[in-house]
């Protein structure tokens, strides 16, 4: 897939700043391949699309409060560091090992950071084995380096949103069914479920499951590449258990979709579509580093709640595999025209009626 094809113009006061006052309220661009225009709905509207008896999948990982703001120990100058991934074996400890990004940090090995009064520390120890991240030890005093971080911790909202965090994004950069933390990013698409719209779906007669996949630095990652074929995946960490594999086989023998809110469902599913099974899942954990691209055949997912993506990137190119490149470009185009708002707190889509796998 050449890069040039997932391009399209977005002006800058279309990147949404802010969420929607309501989740619900967000709007909803509806794509049914089977009708001839597109239809414009609020995300509240979105049970009464929902087929009963459907499977909805949906990502329970948590955000971190993964941007941490501090100083050198020995200059006082400013430090930031955004924690990437912690490293096995050290939860909930006054020690633990991670992987950051920061400035200047190669400078820094050997180095302390302060964070808060003093309450958290951070000893920059060099480059890590994966490129681009640094390996630090965080430690505290009293406490656990988990609960430092929750309490010194900013949310780490999008390059794109373009002001500082604040108390508003503590409760809407996270889904309300956020429970395993590990995520940098939130899954988006759920930004826009209630606990009462959730509960709509399950008197409609609709299955809900849950998997896990954790959010990356690489969700921001931009493709240098001309051919997406070139472009270094990055991995994400996720579960899928035997419940959803339980789900996605009922869901089959009952002749229902699956339906994934979110294209890390989506990554999930197809990563652990069972490959002698058409359209059945093996529960697995671990890395995840599925690049789905125009051409890709889905094995699992019958429909997708999205939010829009930008442009020349993985998710995009994910959402045209399952659309169709020109049909979803035409219809970023018709939200653009009417005002939609794009990415992270923007506005949604709901792409429907792909062939059920029996």
């Amino acid at each position: 897939m050449k890069l040039d094809l997932l391009h399209y113009e977005l002006p800058e006061s279309a990147v949404a700043q802010r969420p929607a006052e309501r989740r619900e309220a967000a709007r909803l661009l509806v794509l049914d391949p089977r009708a001839e225009h597109l239809e414009h709905r609020r995300v509240s509207d979105w049970p009464n699309l929902v087929p009963a008896g459907s499977l909805v999948v949906l990502n329970d990982t948590k955000v971190v409060k993964a941007r941490l703001l501090g100083r050198k120990l020995t200059t006082g100058g400013k430090a930031e560091l955004l924690l990437v991934r912690r490293c096995a074996g050290s939860e909930a400890a006054p020690t633990e090992r991670w992987q950051v990004v920061g400035k200047g940090l190669r400078d820094l090995a050997g180095q302390q950071l302060v964070f808060g009064q003093g309450d958290l520390t951070a000893t920059v120890e060099g480059p890590s084995a994966l490129e681009g991240l640094f390996d630090v030890q965080l430690s505290v005093a009293r406490g656990s380096v988990e609960r430092a971080i929750a309490e010194l911790g900013h949310v780490p909202i999008p390059p794109y949103i373009r002001r500082t965090d604040d108390a508003t994004d503590v409760e809407r950069y996270q889904t309300v069914y956020a429970r395993v933390p590990g995520a940098i990013a939130a899954p988006t698409a759920g930004l826009h479920l209630t606990e009462a719209l959730i509960g709509e779906l399950e008197r409609r007669g609709v299955r809900i499951a849950y998997l896990t996949l954790h959010v990356g630095l690489g969700t921001f990652q931009p493709v240098v590449t001309a051919d997406l074929d070139e472009h270094p995946m990055h991995a994400e960490w996720m579960q899928v258990t035997e419940t959803v594999a339980h789900e996605v086989e009922q869901a089959r023998a009952r002749g229902a979709p699956v339906i994934a809110v979110g294209t890390t469902v989506v990554r999930a599913l197809e990563s652990a579509a069972d490959p002698d099974r058409l359209g059945r899942v093996v529960p697995q954990q671990g890395e995840t580093r599925t690049l789905i691209q125009p051409g890709y055949v889905f094995r699992v997912v019958d429909a997708l709640l999205t939010n829009f993506h930008l442009p020349r990137s993985t998710l995009l190119a994910l959402v045209a595999a399952f659309a169709g490149r020109e049909r979803v470009l035409a219809a970023y185009a018709e939200a653009i025209d009417r005002g939609y708002r794009f990415y992270s707190y923007g506005d949604a889509m709901w792409i429907a009626a792909r062939e059920t796998t029996s």
